[in-house]
């Protein structure tokens, strides 16, 4: 009976074990990202979509090297070409506003084994305006409020539109030795802001943006123009003056402007909740005891927009879910197979 009794359990442990096994029997779809900081967000999109039949499996691009990037995303180490049950998810860069200017551009934007994220990066992705009051609840355990901050990204892309759409008609010509990405970026990063008065650093910023419009105009007249063909294309993409900064290089963006606004932010609003503590605390150990559990508890701002996933209402992600979708209702089709170009 004892010994009935062990085997029973022996079986429900070892049945109970195997339900914690990845189920190897669904269909494998390989999905292949630049980069280690990619690998999150693609797996974040692409689970909503796993089934009983099949999986997305996020991988680097080679298993060979360390080699990385977009081109190699596309190109696998294997030798095979893209299809249903091996894909591509990159960044768009500006490879989707170029709308097929380049090779790069043309698979990107042809190809439905090709993923693309619309916005310019995942950064842009991590610093969505809508979600950076969440950002700052999380690295410093303070709700309140004092930026509003899809105003002032607002605000920052009409006053860096005119200029974005100079930097992508360079882009367009192959004239980048006049006003690359580098120049552009330098233009329109932020100067050190003022919690109480965030519109200086916008009005310093607008003073360099119109100084290096009037510079362009002067320089090449001929163009107003084709910038102003330029802005119903862009709106059809997604484009408009007032989510520019969701096209422009996602680095730059985090680095130099979301961080530039957050950090003083975020200092502001520990320094409040510490005063609290302080004011709040009977006595010295108190205070102490508290203060360090609240430092304890904080998370750097970098930290947070790396895992940062509060997006998903962007117009652009939905683009990205749409494609999903769409890449697979082929698996179903007629014919479709896995390693097909």
């Amino acid at each position: 009976m004892a010994k009935r009794l062990i085997e029973n359990v022996n079986s429900l442990y070892i049945g109970a074990a195997n339900s914690l096994r990845p189920k190897t029997s669904r269909k494998r779809i390989v999905a292949y990202v630049e980069s280690y900081d990619d690998v999150s967000f693609w797996s974040h999109l692409l689970s909503q979509y796993n089934t009983d039949k099949f999986y997305f499996q996020v991988m680097l691009p080679s298993n060979t090297s360390l080699a990385k990037g977009k081109k190699v995303a596309m190109m696998n180490d294997l030798g095979q070409g893209l299809g249903c049950h091996m894909i591509a998810c990159v960044d768009s860069d500006y490879d989707y506003l170029l709308q097929g200017a380049t090779g790069t551009s043309r698979r990107i934007i042809r190809s439905p084994y090709v993923l693309h994220t619309y916005a310019y990066a995942i950064e842009n992705y991590q610093c969505y305006a809508e979600s950076l009051h969440g950002v700052c609840v999380q690295s410093t355990l303070n709700d309140r409020p004092l930026v509003d901050f899809p105003a002032f990204f607002r605000l920052y892309s009409q006053i860096i539109y005119p200029l974005f759409l100079w930097n992508v008609w360079f882009y367009r010509k192959h004239e980048l030795s006049v006003f690359s990405m580098q120049d552009f970026c330098r233009v329109v990063r932020l100067d050190p802001v003022s919690v109480p008065h965030p519109e200086d650093a916008l009005e310093q910023l607008r003073q360099r943006v119109e100084k290096k419009l009037n510079w362009l105009a002067r320089r090449y007249p001929e163009a107003q123009g084709a910038l102003a063909a330029m802005k119903p294309e862009l709106e059809a993409l997604g484009v408009t003056p007032d989510n520019t900064y969701l096209f422009i290089q996602g680095h730059h963006l985090k680095e130099n402007v979301v961080m530039k606004l957050l950090s003083p932010i975020c200092v502001r609003l520990r320094r409040e909740r510490e005063a609290e503590i302080k004011h709040l605390a009977c006595h010295d150990q108190q205070y102490h005891n508290e203060l360090t559990a609240y430092h304890r508890s904080l998370q750097t701002i970098e930290a947070i927009l790396r895992k940062n996933t509060d997006y998903e209402d962007a117009p652009t992600y939905n683009l990205i879910k749409r494609d999903v979708e769409q890449l697979l209702g082929t698996l179903c089709c007629k014919g479709c197979h896995p390693n097909r170009s």
